[in-house]
């Protein structure tokens, strides 16, 4: 996670960031039944961005990461911001298991196309997850590589029909997924757009 360590500093800078986050933060609230006493995990929360804008929704976040920096970025807002209950926790859940309480909803923002086996990491969640619980995920529809580059060798997005596919496999129900966001972003191959879905669903 060595690039992530080194984007850390200044991911809160860019302001795609911020409105993709935003744009999917309003869409989970819609779909998902919050309640105050909920508690959730974020995936690949990064610097948490995206546990930010909710955490007025849920009792308390979980802020999981794989990339130290990124964990010491969404500290060090933490105390300024002085939060009370949004904890930043380094896991890889690629590599690890994480049993230390289940939780009433999972999300993830942009997180799947960087995870080798989807499969897996779907019934792993399912795993974490109280019984009646809620996923949402956010990622890449199908792309041309152009996202992150030629030498990117995961996941070139997703189709979104076969993505839910996999998750109901894994036990969830009631999946459902939607255009959610359109990063627009210069490459290669000149300006380009990659729009993002939203899936959601239940345990």
């Amino acid at each position: 996670m060595q690039a992530f360590d080194q984007k850390a500093r200044t991911w809160d800078d860019n302001p795609i960031h911020h409105e993709r986050s935003q744009a999917i933060a309003t869409l989970l609230l819609e779909r998902i039944p919050i309640a105050p006493s909920m508690k959730a995990l974020e995936m690949g929360a990064g610097t948490g961005i995206l546990s930010f804008l909710l955490k007025d929704k849920f009792q308390k976040i979980v802020l999981m990461d794989s990339s130290p920096e990124m964990i010491r970025v969404s500290q060090e807002k933490i105390v300024q911001q002085k939060v009370t209950n949004l904890f930043p926790v380094l896991c890889d859940l690629e590599k690890e298991n994480f049993h230390t309480e289940a939780f009433d909803v999972i999300f993830s923002q942009m997180v799947f196309h960087h995870i080798t086996d989807i499969e897996a990491m779907a019934r792993k969640l399912y795993g974490m997850l109280k019984e009646g619980g809620y996923i949402a995920i956010a990622d890449l529809y199908p792309e041309d590589g152009s996202f992150h580059g030629e030498h990117f060798e995961v996941h070139k997005g997703f189709d979104a029909d076969a993505f839910c596919k996999i998750f109901e496999s894994a036990g969830f129900k009631d999946l459902h997924h939607e255009p959610c966001y359109t990063i627009r972003r210069k490459t290669e191959k000149g300006e380009q757009e990659f729009p993002i879905f939203l899936m959601t669903g239940k345990k």
